[in-house]
């Protein structure tokens, strides 16, 4: 017996959906019954809808073929980026590793060593210059050491193509992107409302907040998952099996605590206030979605868990 992604059902006989990889009863096994993805997405690259007699198909699908269509690359099947075709949370996950190369090895490459105020400027939202728009997006991205970005991979690999079966790859990408945009600059925001002084002082050991990290944007995919099915099935440390509610009440009572009684939004070097900002960031979004009649799986395959989030976006003390 198999659930459906959709519905919820038991289904005997399931069927497996080749565009978005769900699997669905009879009746939501069309594409266009369990609102696939896969049909924004598809951009015909051998010309199957094309009659031979009317340009008008083509036509309509180069403007409206979605995400896929839209980049300069063959996103098809027979296409080398065909892979990340409704798999963009893999795509996410790889910029994570290009982007931790060039912290890490590039840029110390051409003289900006980790750690300093012209790698800080690059990589992290700070409050020497919260204002600066790109860093927005390239701290989502960057990482404050290989543990950080392994137990962040780890987490994005398990509940980020859940999420983006449900909302598909588009909005996906923007919540990602902008989650985790705003929970660094809630954190910054935050340190500098109670340390005004810091705004435009260089970093240094004692004065400035620094964050970076897919934390935030990590813990918005849980707070989606914890509205859309509370009861999901997850294992954490791939262990201890529990709701996703619990978990999700753990992860977020353990930054609350350590916030208010172990030395502040910072505690530990850890972003704790951008977790917080990411997890209720998705589960606004989440109760949106979930208005508009989303759905959720009731079971995460190969566990996975709030461990990741729990492994938060640095900051500098």
């Amino acid at each position: 017996m198999a659930t459906c992604d959709r519905c919820g059902e038991q289904e005997s006989m399931p069927y497996q959906c080749r565009l978005c990889g769900g699997t669905f009863c009879s009746k939501h096994r069309l594409p266009e019954n369990h609102d696939c993805p896969g049909l924004d997405e598809w951009n015909d690259p051998g010309g199957v809808f094309d009659s031979g007699f009317d340009d008008s198909v083509n036509q309509s699908r180069d403007g409206d073929g979605g995400l896929a269509a839209k980049v300069p690359f063959d996103t098809g099947p027979g296409g080398v980026f065909g892979y990340f075709r409704g798999n963009v949370s893999f795509a996410l996950l790889a910029v994570m590793w290009l982007m931790f190369v060039v912290q890490y090895a590039v840029a110390p490459a051409l003289g900006i060593a980790p750690n300093t105020p012209q790698w800080f400027n690059l990589f992290t939202i700070n409050t020497t210059q919260p204002l600066a728009v790109w860093t927005w997006v390239t701290s989502v991205f960057a990482h404050g050491g290989f543990g950080h970005i392994v137990l962040n991979s780890i987490v994005l690999y398990f509940f980020g193509p859940v999420v983006e079966k449900r909302i598909g790859s588009a909005k996906f990408v923007g919540l990602f992107v902008v989650a985790g945009a705003l929970a660094g600059l809630a954190q910054v925001g935050a340190a500098l409302v109670m340390n005004p002084a810091w705004y435009g002082q260089q970093l240094t050991q004692f004065t400035g907040s620094a964050v970076l990290g897919a934390s935030g944007a990590i813990a918005a995919l849980m707070g989606v998952l914890t509205v859309l099915n509370p009861n999901l099935r997850i294992y954490l440390y791939f262990i201890i099996p529990m709701p996703l509610w619990i978990a999700t009440l753990l992860f977020a009572g353990y930054s609350i605590f350590v916030s208010t009684a172990g030395g502040g939004i910072g505690a530990g070097g850890v972003a704790q206030f951008a977790h917080l900002a990411g997890l209720g960031i998705g589960v606004l979004y989440g109760v949106k979605l979930k208005r508009e009649g989303e759905r959720a799986p009731n079971q995460l395959q190969f566990g996975g868990g709030p461990g990741g989030p729990g492994g938060p976006g640095r900051r500098r003390p």
